[in-house]
């Protein structure tokens, strides 16, 4: 069987139940801390997928890797997935969940970066010109990255806006090589 579809499945499991007992902001915040906490260390992964490690230390860590004060819901589902032997893709059950969560509640992922550290406000700004825009929330991402040079690069959904100077330097660049 496909992971894909094992995940999901889990994934779309525990979101019925997290609604059902109206907890899926905080079942949604857990596994995005589980998720990045696979990709923030690496060695989770391989310490997860290890035979030798008994289940009840691999839960423990799992709820660790959650955030620490995990809701029971939580740790009910890690429980599960342990018993299934599915421990090898609660990282992508976790990544399932955010992505249904984010399509039930009609969260967009948008990402603003610029050349320097942004103001609370601007981002603000930003923030709910893209909501007037789609129509939904937005969890925002902010990232500096002085390779632009200056002005922004600003990206949701399918949507990208590059009003960074390095992109109009290119675009100089290029007409005059023709």
């Amino acid at each position: 069987m496909d992971i894909g579809v094992i995940s999901t499945r889990y994934a779309r499991a525990l979101l019925k139940s997290a609604t059902d007992a109206k907890l899926e902001d905080q079942v949604y915040q857990e596994m995005i801390t589980l998720g990045k906490s696979f990709t923030d260390v690496p060695v989770l992964r391989q310490t997860i997928d290890n035979p030798m490690l008994d289940k009840a230390k691999k839960q423990m860590l799992l709820e660790t890797a959650a955030g620490g004060k995990s809701c029971t819901l939580t740790k009910t589902f890690i429980a599960l997935v342990l018993k299934e032997d599915r421990e090898n893709m609660i990282q992508f059950m976790a990544y399932s969940y955010g992505t249904l969560y984010r399509k039930q509640k009609n969260v967009i992922r948008g990402k603003l970066t610029t050349a320097a550290r942004v103001s609370a406000e601007t981002e603000q700004k930003m923030r709910q010109m893209v909501e007037s825009k789609t129509q939904g929330t937005v969890e925002f991402e902010t990232e500096v990255n002085p390779d632009i040079i200056g002005g922004f690069i600003l990206e949701y959904d399918t949507y990208r806006m590059d009003a960074s100077v390095k992109s109009k330097l290119n675009i100089i660049l290029n007409t005059l090589k023709k």
